[in-house]
């Protein structure tokens, strides 16, 4: 994270000769470099990412209670070790007689000490890290300065009621700013367009055929003049959108995860959004 700073300081030197009096005005010198190839796009979208992850929650980015994979308090080793493979996690949420009781953090590597000698006992107290809770509300950048000065990688996220509303990580903050980071575990099925993440959230490929996304969505989008939802999307901004850049179309609330200069290469969409008319804002990741 340092060097990534130190990178942003030292563009910004190299570009400036004055300085700007607003955001929106950093940005658009920013964008006009990158127009000029006096900046790279991922270095412009390193640069955005960490102007806007001041202004961005965590209820915004985080893993929702119902994709969370959690760990029961008394599970066997052999249980546990399973989920670690099969989720390629690196770290778990410990749960007591319910949900909402969270009573550590599992890291995987921890395992290694019991399977290294199986004759030790096991008990999964002793092995826990304690959690962390935080507000939905809490901004990004306080939480990452949090998890630089404690070590923490996870954090649980509550809701007003005390109940427990998802889980966030520090790959998640950094995500935010750098983009997205691809390991093996990740959504990478050429076979597979729309992946759900719960009820309302759904990641969706750009080069999904709009007849393939009417069918999963029951809509009756048009095909007549774009075959795919990217080209519907582009349409829809009335021009090629960045990474971070939302609109209200159809009655979803879209948001483009991945885009390069020359195509949208995949989108975030968010059902029941009640109005149905084009709206077109940047949001800020």
């Amino acid at each position: 994270m340092k060097k990534i700073l130190l990178k942003i300081k030292s563009i910004l030197k190299n570009i400036f000769t004055h300085d700007p009096s607003s955001k929106e005005m950093l940005i658009e010198v920013l964008r006009n470099a990158e127009n000029k190839n006096l900046l790279d796009s991922d270095a412009l979208l390193m640069i955005e990412g960490a102007l806007h992850v001041s202004e961005t929650h965590v209820r915004d980015i985080m893993v929702p209670r119902v994709q969370m994979i959690i760990i029961n308090d008394d599970a066997k080793p052999e249980a546990i070790l399973s989920n670690v493979v099969e989720s390629g996690h690196s770290r778990f949420p410990v749960i007591g007689d319910t949900n909402d009781q969270i009573v550590g953090i599992l890291l995987a590597k921890d395992l290694l000490n019991y399977f290294a000698d199986p004759k030790k006992e096991f008990d999964i107290k002793d092995m826990m890290r304690p959690p962390v809770f935080i507000p939905e509300s809490k901004r990004l950048n306080v939480l990452l300065r949090e998890f630089r000065m404690s070590r923490n990688h996870m954090a649980i996220i509550i809701d007003e009621y005390s109940g427990v509303a998802g889980l966030v990580t520090i790959e998640d903050v950094i995500e935010e700013i750098i983009g997205e980071i691809e390991d093996e575990h990740d959504y990478e099925d050429d076979e597979i367009n729309i992946k759900i993440h719960d009820d309302n959230r759904y990641t969706v490929k750009a080069l999904t055929p709009i007849d393939e996304f009417n069918n999963f969505f029951k809509t009756n989008l048009s095909d007549l003049e774009y075959e795919t939802i990217g080209g519907l999307v582009i349409t829809a901004f009335g021009y090629l959108p960045k990474r971070g850049e939302t609109i209200i179309s159809n009655g979803f609330n879209i948001k483009v995860l991945r885009a390069d200069k020359r195509r949208v290469q995949l989108l975030l969409f968010k059902k029941n959004i009640p109005d149905k008319s084009i709206e077109n804002n940047y949001e800020e990741t």
